[in-house]
């Protein structure tokens, strides 16, 4: 039946057919190869018990954070003071591109959210000020996967979800791994500027820099609200969604920019996106029991000891596999499907789950980056109004700190592990 199910799921993907499509008629085709044709009722049952949790219910509300953010300016006020703070700097916009996605990282924790919003904001603003249309594009993109990392973030409230670990644990763990990839961009960017001419702008005064933090104070202090209330208690991490939520309305009722009009924009596109996250989620779960049954990851895991017995060894394979995936298919149904398949690989290997999430949360983000399925690259593309070809070929340099920072982040498992065994101890 695996070889039905994952069969039909690759053509499917081969044939543009959407992803929720294509995970829906690949798991009722192979049922209806199955032993279980007639037993169809069990694909709706499966589907609602696996959306009826309540750790699911964050995801929507961290969807409307950043939606809302988009819709009342608190995207401009981020990116004026990342830009009077090191908008001086060599490929200074680079730069503030870079830290903006970190910012609004600790608010929206999506990397669609990123491109859209800020994308729009910081491809029209580098190409004012002289900067190619296809490099302002491109590192809009890669910077957008800082996103997902740095919580909030709605990959990691799945995976932590489907490895059954503590949302909180993995929303301390993301931390360190978003900031060190931020880093690792602007240190990129940093000695492409060396070699390359970039334009540049005047140093901003202090004055500059407090008056815009002082405009933006109240975005600014937002991550530090939202993870900071998850951490003492005073709201769990899927009531942290609906405060991220409620606290970006009333950003837009004090800074007077959140119409009645951008307002039902942003509840419709949450809807929206809500409901094909949802619908995804439950086919993963018929998906899942129908491999279960088959015991499928019991005869992978045994397959990859065959391979190896080497943990080093285990790790390179698997990043090669998760990039390879990511490249094809979505960071949210790849992990819906690789997850419980790999968990079993994991555990007997001894790597620790919330480790192996960081890893499988950043290989699988670096796809939003990589041709040819990577959506970052068509949102891009279409908001910056650049070739495709174009934003592709002026990527691939950029995906190396990625990859640089995936590679450490898989053999120096501390980086993640070390913040949430120290705040919540170890497990």
């Amino acid at each position: 039946m695996a070889w039905i199910l994952f069969g039909a799921f690759i053509a499917l993907i081969l044939l543009r057919v959407p992803i929720s499509i294509a995970i829906g008629a690949a798991t009722v085709l192979t049922f209806l190869t199955s032993d279980f044709s007639t037993a169809l009722q069990i694909i709706p049952q499966q589907m609602l018990e696996g959306v009826n949790k309540a750790s699911l219910t964050a995801v929507p509300f961290f969807i409307m954070a950043g939606n809302l953010m988009n819709a009342t300016g608190v995207t401009e006020r981020i990116f004026a003071f990342a830009n009077a703070l090191v908008g001086h700097m060599k490929a200074g916009l680079a730069q503030v591109n870079v830290l903006s996605s970190m910012i609004f990282a600790g608010i929206s924790g999506a990397a669609v959210a990123d491109c859209a919003g800020l994308g729009a904001i910081e491809i029209k603003a580098m190409r004012e000020r002289g900067y190619k249309a296809d490099f302002a594009a491109a590192i809009t993109v890669v910077s957008s996967v800082i996103g997902p990392l740095i919580p909030p973030s709605i990959g990691l409230v799945i995976y932590a979800f489907l490895a059954q670990q503590s949302i909180e644990r993995m929303f301390l763990a993301g931390l360190a791994p978003g900031v060190l990839v931020g880093l690792s961009l602007m240190a990129y960017i940093r000695v492409r500027a060396t070699y390359q001419d970039f334009p540049t702008q005047p140093r901003a005064s202090l004055r500059e820099v407090a008056g815009t933090a002082w405009h933006g104070l109240a975005a600014l202090v937002a991550p530090a609200i939202i993870l900071g209330s998850i951490l003492v208690g005073f709201v769990t991490a899927t009531e942290a969604g609906v405060l991220a939520s409620i606290y970006c309305i009333g950003l837009g009722l004090w800074y007077r920019e959140l119409t009645l009009a951008a307002f039902m924009k942003a509840l419709s596109e949450t809807a929206m996106m809500t409901a094909v996250i949802m619908i995804i989620i439950a086919f993963s779960i018929a998906m899942g029991w129908l491999l279960a049954i088959e015991q499928t990851p019991q005869k992978l895991a045994d397959w990859t000891f065959s391979l190896t017995d080497n943990k080093n060894v285990f790790l390179a394979l698997m990043l090669v596999f998760i990039i390879l995936v990511g490249c094809v298919v979505e960071g949210v149904p790849a992990k819906l499907i690789l997850v419980p398949t790999l968990l079993p690989i994991i555990d007997a290997y001894g790597i620790d789950r919330v480790h192996f999430g960081i890893i499988i949360q950043l290989g699988l983000l670096i796809g939003i980056a990589t041709p040819p399925m990577g959506i970052g690259l068509y949102i891009v593309s279409e908001v910056g109004r650049v070739k495709f070809e174009r934003v592709t070929m002026a990527v691939l340099p950029m995906l190396v700190p990625l990859f640089a920072m995936l590679i450490l982040l898989t053999y120096v498992p501390q980086i993640s592990t070390f913040l949430p065994d120290l705040v919540l101890g170890p497990q």
